[in-house]
C-alpha cells in the first residue's frame, strides 16, 4: 500500500507540475517569476498542526531543507525525491495516529508534589539541598547535575498539562532568584526542551503557572540559576551552613492531560460525530474504531471536507476522486474488506501526500484569492490560512486592497505572527546558528545558558517592537532603546534593570548599543566561539544590512586565522592578506564594516583589548585571576571605499544612516524573497524602488513596508 501511495503521489506531482505551467511557455516570464514551491519543514509541520489540531514534531523525520538567497522557503531550493515522499508517508501516518482517538479518554493526573519526596533529594550526598520544617526544600546549586527531575510526574499519556510551581527566594536579600524549567525524557544527559526562565521573589511564595505540551514518559526539571555550586557549598560546610542565596520550592502541582471533549477536537475534524465501535482485533480489547452505516457516502463527504481544508481552497469531485477510489477499493477488497476507519486512513493519507497539500498552488499571472490567502498566511504565520482568510477567498474579496490591508493587520496582531518573527529574523540575521559554536570556556567563562536565551529573545522582541509600532527600519542600524532583562543588561553594562522579565529600556548615550549589528546574538553568530573575524562580520553587514553581498573569494586563497595567543592582531594579519592583488579589491569593501564591530567580542561583550590564552597581562575578576590574559589593543578606525573615515562603531552607524533608501531597499529585498519564495530579479527593480519611495513618505516604517510589499505586484502575482 505504501508503494502505491508513493507512486500515486509522484504521478499526482507530475500532473500538478504540468497543470500549473503553460504547455509550452515562450519564456520563463510566462510561468511567473516564482517556481512552484513546496512547504518547507517548518511550514509542513505547522500545517499538519493546524489542519488536524494536534501537537506534532516531524522536522527530524524529514531531510533538511536547503536555502537559496538566504531563506529555506525559496522554491528553486525545495526539491522533491522518492526518499522525501517516503518520509511524508511516515509523517502522515504519525499525524493521523495522533489525531484519531482509538481508545477511552486518558485518566486525569492531578497531584501536588514535594521536592523532598524525590529520590534525588533523598539520597543526595553533596549537601546542596536544605529541607525546612514546613515541607519546603531549598536548592542552593546551579550546577546542571544538581537539577531536580520530578520522577513523581511521569505521565503515560501525551497531551497538555497544567504546571504550577510555588517558589520564593531564600537568603537573597531583596533580590529575586531566577530558575529554569525544562521538559524532556526522564534520562540524565538527554537534550531537554527549555520551557522558560522565571523569577522567584523574596517577599513571599509566588506561584508560576503555565500550560505546555508533554510527550508520554517525560517530566519536568527545576534548576536555580546564578547562585552557588556543589563546590561553593562544600567549602561552606554544606547546605545547612551556607549563607548564600537559594531557591525555596514549596510544591509543584501537575494536572493533565487536559481535554475539553472526548473524542478530542482533532478526531472530530476528521470524522465529525460518527460513532465508534469496538475494534475487530481480539487482542486489543480497549481499542475502538469509527464506523459508518453508509460507508461510501460518508467517505465522500468526509474526504471533501478534509480536502477543502488540506488543499486550502474549494475542491471538486475530480479533486477527491483518487482518494475516494482508494477508500472504495479498501472497503470492497476480498476476502477481507477493510473496516471503515482503516479505509479512510488510506484515503486521508493520500490527501496528505498530494501535491495540492504539499505545494503552494499558484498559477502564472495574478493570484486567485485562494492562492493569495495561502501566500499571505505562509508569509506572516508560516502555516495554512485560517477560516476567515479562506472565507474571504471563497467570496472573492481578499484581493481588494482595503480588505487585504485589514487582513495583514489582523495577521500581524495575532499570536501566530510569532512565527514570522522567529522564521524571518532567524534567517535574515542568522540567529538559527546560535548553537553552531560554543564559546571557549577559557576565554569566555561568563557565557551561560540564560545569556544565550536572552540574546536571542532581545533580537526577536526588538523586531516585534519596531514592527508593532511601525517604527523606522533605521532602528535596525541605530536605536536609542532595546529590550533587556537583568542578565542581558549586566552583559551590556546597562544599569537599573532587575529581574528576568524583558522590558523596553532607553540606552545610555555611551553604551555603543542600539540596532541589530551590536546585539550579542548577531555578534555571536558572526564569530566562531574563539575569536572574531572582520571578514566574516564585514561580509555579514554588506549582505544583511546593506544588501550588497561581496563576491566569493578566489580559489586557493587561505583563510585568516586570528591568533588567540596574542602574538599578532587581526589587523596585522589582514594587512598581509590585502597585499594579495586578487584580494585587495574585495577587502577594501569587506574589512571596514568588520573592523567597526571589532570592539565587540565573541559573545557580544564590549572590549578595548583582545583576550588571550598566551601573552598578555593578567586579568582579575572578583579578586581571582581569570583564565585568560589581556591581549593586544583593539584597533577600530578605518575608511569606507568612498573615503569617509570612522573612529568607532557609533560613527560607522551614522555613515550607514546617510543612505536610508539603500537600507530600505536591502530589507525590502529580504522581505520580498521570504514572502514570495524568490528574490527580486533585475526586471523587478522598478517595483522595489516604488516600494522604497512609498515607505520613504512614512519615515521608512517597518509595518508600512510589510503593507507596501503585500499590496505590490511582486506579492499579488506569481
Amino acid at each position: 500500500m505504501m508503494t502505491r501511495l508513493m507512486a500515486c503521489g509522484i504521478v499526482l506531482l507530475a500532473a500538478c507540475t504540468h497543470a500549473f505551467a503553460d504547455d509550452k511557455p515562450a519564456d520563463a516570464a510566462a510561468q511567473g517569476r516564482v517556481v512552484m514551491r513546496r512547504l518547507n519543514r517548518i511550514e509542513y509541520q505547522n500545517t499538519l498542526r493546524d489542519l488536524l489540531g494536534i501537537e506534532i514534531d516531524v522536522q527530524e523525520m524529514l531531510p533538511a531543507d536547503t536555502s537559496a538567497d538566504g531563506f529555506d522557503n525559496v522554491g528553486e531550493a525545495l526539491h522533491v525525491s522518492s526518499f522525501l515522499m517516503e518520509r511524508y508517508l511516515e509523517a502522515a501516518d504519525k499525524a493521523l495516529n495522533l489525531a484519531i482517538a482509538n481508545g477511552p479518554q486518558p485518566p486525569l493526573f492531578k497531584k501536588r508534589l514535594l521536592l523532598q519526596d524525590e529520590r534525588q533529594v533523598k539520597i543526595s550526598t553533596e549537601s546542596v539541598f536544605r529541607k525546612l520544617d514546613d515541607d519546603v526544600t531549598v536548592m542552593f546549586s546551579s550546577s546542571p547535575w544538581n537539577s531536580v527531575m520530578m520522577g513523581q510526574f511521569y505521565p503515560p499519556d501525551r497531551g497538555r498539562y497544567r504546571i504550577r510551581i510555588s517558589t520564593s527566594a531564600f537568603q537573597s536579600g531583596d533580590q529575586p532568584v531566577t530558575f529554569q524549567v525544562d521538559a524532556g525524557p526522564m534520562l540524565m544527559g538527554t537534550k531537554n526542551r527549555l520551557v522558560g526562565f522565571f523569577d522567584a521573589l523574596p517577599d513571599k511564595p509566588q506561584v508560576t503557572e503555565f500550560v505546555d505540551h508533554f510527550e508520554a514518559r517525560s517530566t519536568v526539571r527545576v534548576l536555580p540559576f546564578g547562585i552557588g555550586t556543589a563546590f561553593t557549598l562544600k567549602a561552606a560546610g554544606g547546605a545547612d551552613k551556607y549563607t548564600g542565596p537559594g531557591l525555596a520550592v514549596q510544591w509543584i502541582e501537575v494536572e493533565g492531560p487536559l481535554h475539553d471533549t472526548w473524542p478530542p477536537e482533532s478526531h472530530r475534524r476528521i470524522f465529525g460525530d460518527l460513532p465508534q465501535v469496538k475494534a475487530p482485533q481480539p487482542n486489543q480489547s480497549n481499542r475502538v474504531e469509527v464506523t459508518s452505516k453508509e460507508s461510501e457516502a460518508d467517505a465522500q463527504r468526509l474526504l471533501r471536507q478534509f480536502a477543502q481544508r488540506a488543499f486550502r481552497r474549494s475542491v471538486t469531485d475530480e479533486d477527491i476522486q483518487p482518494a475516494l477510489e482508494l477508500v472504495t477499493e479498501q472497503l470492497r477488497q476480498t476476502p477481507m474488506p477493510a473496516t471503515f476507519e482503516q479505509a479512510m486512513r488510506v484515503g486521508l493519507k493520500s490527501l496528505l501526500v498530494s501535491p495540492d497539500f504539499l505545494f503552494l498552488r499558484e498559477r502564472p499571472g495574478v493570484l486567485d484569492d485562494f492562492a493569495l490567502a495561502s501566500r499571505l498566511s505562509y508569509f506572516l504565520w508560516s502555516t495554512m490560512p485560517d477560516a476567515e482568510l479562506l472565507s474571504l477567498a471563497a467570496e472573492n474579496k481578499l484581493h481588494q486592497p482595503d480588505i487585504l490591508r485589514q487582513q495583514v493587520e489582523r495577521l500581524l496582531n495575532a499570536p501566530q505572527a510569532k512565527s514570522f518573527t522567529e522564521n524571518f529574523v532567524g534567517q535574515w540575521l542568522g540567529l538559527r546558528e546560535i548553537d553552531f559554536t560554543e564559546p571557549d570556556r577559557r576565554l569566555y567563562p561568563e557565557f551561560d545558558g540564560l545569556l544565550k536565551t536572552a540574546i536571542v529573545q532581545e533580537t526577536n522582541l526588538f523586531f516585534d517592537e519596531v514592527l508593532r509600532n511601525d517604527l523606522s527600519l533605521t532602528n535596525f542600524v541605530a536605536s536609542d532603546f532595546s529590550l533587556l532583562n537583568e542578565r542581558l543588561a549586566k552583559h551590556y553594562g546597562v544599569p537599573g534593570v532587575t529581574g528576568h522579565q524583558f522590558r523596553k529600556v532607553k540606552l545610555p548615550p555611551d553604551s555603543h548599543r542600539g540596532g541589530v549589528m551590536t546585539m550579542a546574538s548577531v555578534l555571536k553568530v558572526t564569530a566562531n566561539g574563539t575569536n572574531t573575524s572582520p571578514i566574516v562580520r564585514g561580509a555579514w553587514v554588506l549582505d544583511r544590512i546593506l544588501g550588497t553581498p561581496p563576491t566569493p573569494p578566489p580559489a586557493g586563497v587561505p583563510a585568516i586565522e586570528p591568533d588567540i595567543r596574542g602574538a599578532t592582531t587581526i589587523r596585522e594579519q589582514l594587512a598581509k592578506h590585502r597585499a594579495i592583488e586578487s584580494c585587495a579589491s574585495c577587502h577594501v569593501e569587506i574589512d571596514p564594516p568588520g573592523f567597526a564591530l571589532e570592539s565587540f567580542d565573541v559573545i557580544g561583550g564590549w572590549r578595548e583589548h583582545y583576550r588571550s590564552v598566551g601573552r598578555g597581562d593578567p586579568v582579575m575578576i572578583d579578586g581571582k585571576r581569570a583564565p585568560y590574559s589581556r591581549g593586544p589593543k583593539v584597533e577600530v578606525p578605518d575608511v569606507l571605499p568612498d573615503g569617509r573615515r570612522f573612529e568607532n562603531i557609533d560613527q560607522f552607524k551614522q555613515l550607514l544612516l546617510s543612505d536610508k533608501d539603500q537600507l530600505a531597499r536591502a530589507l525590502a529585498t529580504k522581505l520580498v524573497t521570504y514572502a514570495t519564495g524568490r528574490g527580486p530579479q533585475p526586471r523587478d527593480r522598478v517595483t522595489v524602488d516604488a516600494i522604497v519611495a512609498e515607505i520613504r513618505t512614512k519615515d521608512y516604517g517597518l509595518r508600512s513596508l510589510v503593507h507596501a510589499i503585500t499590496q505590490s505586484k511582486l506579492f499579488r502575482e506569481k
